[in-house]
C-alpha cells in the first residue's frame, strides 16, 4: 500500500469535525484505534510483531541473511490535544512506506530493519513526554510512572488495562536488538523553509524542562472585596506569565504558560490558587537554568508585593541532546558534494531518549510550509512527504546494507 494510501486511512482517525484537529490522547478509543492499524499494517508486510509491557511495539522486517542488531526507525501515533495530523504519524507512516521501497528496489539488507510505534511521546494525558521510550530505557522508573494521573485521576495502570494492555513497566529486552534508530518526524519550524530545500537532519535537541507554578492566595468575593485587601493569585500568575515572554525574548529563548488550572474556578470569587504549568526551552542548559531562575525569583518578587505565595516544582527536565555525530554526516551525505542541510531542532522526541541511553541516533525532518506544529494547522506537502520517504528509505539501505 502506498504512503497516499496509508495517510488517507489514517488521516480520519481522531480528528475533531469541529476544529480539525487531532485528539489521539494515550490508550484512549482513537489512539488504540491507530495502533491497531499499525499491527495490520506491519503484519500485512509479514513484518515480526514484538511488545513490550509499557505499550510500546517494534515490528521486524527480518529476510533470508539479515542478522544481528538492527536498524530501527519509526515515531508515535499519540498527539496533543487538539494536535495535527503530522507529528508522530508521519514518521510511522514514512517507515512502512520506505520498507515497501526497499522491497520495491529489490533490497535485501544485512541487517534487520525494525518501524517502533512509542506510547505517550506527547505527554498529553499523563504529564510525561516520551513516556514509552522512558520507560523502556530506564530514564523513568516504574514505581515513578505508577504514580502518574491524568486530569480525570485516571492512574496508569488502569488506563493501560483498559486499553487491553497488561502493564508490565520498566525496560524491557526491545533494545537489545537495536543497533541504531533514525526517527523521521515533520518540521516543527520554518529552518527548511528558510533553506528551500524539503529534508535535514537533526544534530541536536534544545534542552528543555516542564515546571509547575502554584500560586495560592486568599477567596474572596469579586464584588465586595476592595482591589486593596485582595491577596489574588490570578494576578502573580498574570505578572509570571509576562515576565516569562519577556525574559525568553530578550535572551532568544522559548518560555510558554499553555496550562492554567484554577480553584474555586468561579467567575464573581477571587482565586484562592492558580497552577501553571511552564514549558521552557533554551540553547543549553546554562540558559535555561538561568532564564528558569530569573523567571522564578520575579514571580517569587511579585508575590511579596500581591500577598501571596508561589511554588515552583519541575515536573521533568531534559539535558540538551547532541545525537551522533558521524552518523548525522553519514545520512547527510549525498551525491559527491552535495548534502542535506544538518539542523537543530527544539522540540523533544525519542529519539532524544533513545540518544541519552546511549543508542546511536538521528533524526530527518521533513518541510512544514508553515512552520506551524501542535496545532491543527500542521502540514507538509504531499511531495515533500515522498522526499522523506525516499530519504528514509535512501538511509536506511545505508546503514542496513
Amino acid at each position: 500500500m502506498s504512503f497516499e494510501q496509508m495517510w488517507r486511512e489514517l488521516a480520519t482517525v481522531g480528528r475533531s469535525a469541529k476544529s480539525g484537529g487531532y485528539f489521539r490522547q494515550p490508550f484512549s478509543s482513537a489512539e488504540r484505534e491507530c495502533a491497531v492499524w499499525f499491527e495490520e499494517e506491519c503484519a500485512r508486510r509479514s513484518l515480526d510483531i514484538t511488545r513490550d509491557g509499557n505499550g510500546n511495539v517494534i515490528a521486524w522486517w527480518r529476510p533470508a541473511g539479515a542478522t544481528g542488531r538492527g536498524v530501527l526507525t519509526g515515531s508515535h501515533l499519540d498527539s496533543v490535544l487538539d494536535g495535527g495530523a503530522y507529528d508522530g504519524p508521519l514518521g510511522v507512516v514514512s517507515a512502512l512506506a520506505a520498507v515497501e521501497v526497499l522491497q520495491g528496489r529489490g533490497f535485501t539488507p544485512s541487517k534487520p530493519i525494525g518501524i517502533g510505534s512509542f506510547v505517550e511521546e506527547e505527554g498529553s494525558r499523563f504529564g510525561l513526554a516520551c513516556l514509552g521510550s522512558r520507560l523502556l530505557t530506564g530514564a523513568t522508573s516504574a514505581s515513578a510512572a505508577c504514580e502518574l494521573k491524568d486530569r480525570d485521576g485516571v492512574g496508569l495502570l488502569d488506563a493501560m488495562s483498559d486499553a487491553g494492555i497488561e502493564p508490565d513497566l520498566g525496560p524491557s529486552d526491545l533494545l537489545d536488538q537495536v543497533d541504531c534508530f533514525v526517527e523521521l518526524h515533520v518540521e516543527q519550524g520554518r529552518d527548511l523553509v528558510d533553506r528551500g530545500v524539503p529534508v535535514g537532519v537533526a544534530d541536536m535537541i534544545w534542552p528543555h524542562g516542564r515546571y509547575r507554578f502554584d500560586f495560592t492566595g486568599e477567596a474572596n468575593h469579586a464584588g465586595t472585596t476592595r482591589m486593596e485587601d485582595r491577596r489574588d493569585p490570578m494576578l502573580t500568575y498574570a505578572m509570571t506569565a509576562l515576565v516569562a515572554n519577556e525574559q525568553a525574548r530578550r535572551s532568544g529563548q522559548r518560555a510558554t504558560f499553555g496550562r492554567v488550572d484554577v480553584q474555586p474556578n468561579g467567575t464573581n470569587a477571587v482565586p484562592s490558587r492558580v497552577t501553571a504549568w511552564l514549558d521552557a526551552r533554551a540553547e543549553s542548559s546554562e540558559h535555561l537554568e538561568s532564564m528558569l531562575a530569573e523567571i522564578e525569583r520575579l514571580a517569587e518578587e511579585r508575590s511579596g508585593s500581591d500577598g501571596t505565595a508561589v511554588q515552583v516544582t519541575a515536573e521533568s527536565v531534559s539535558s540538551a541532546v547532541h545525537f551522533d555525530r558521524d552518523l548525522a554526516h553519514r545520512i547527510a551525505a549525498q551525491e559527491p558534494g552535495e548534502r542535506w542541510p544538518i539542523i537543530a531542532t527544539m522540540a523533544g522526541h525519542d529519539a532524544g531518549v533513545l540518544c541519552a541511553a546511549g543508542v546511536p541516533t538521528a533524526m530527518l525532518f521533513v518541510r512544514n510550509p508553515t512552520g506551524v506544529s501542535h496545532s491543527p494547522e500542521e502540514f507538509a506537502e504531499m511531495g515533500d512527504c515522498l522526499a522523506g520517504v525516499d530519504a528514509l528509505a535512501d538511509t536506511l539501505e545505508r546503514l542496513s546494507g
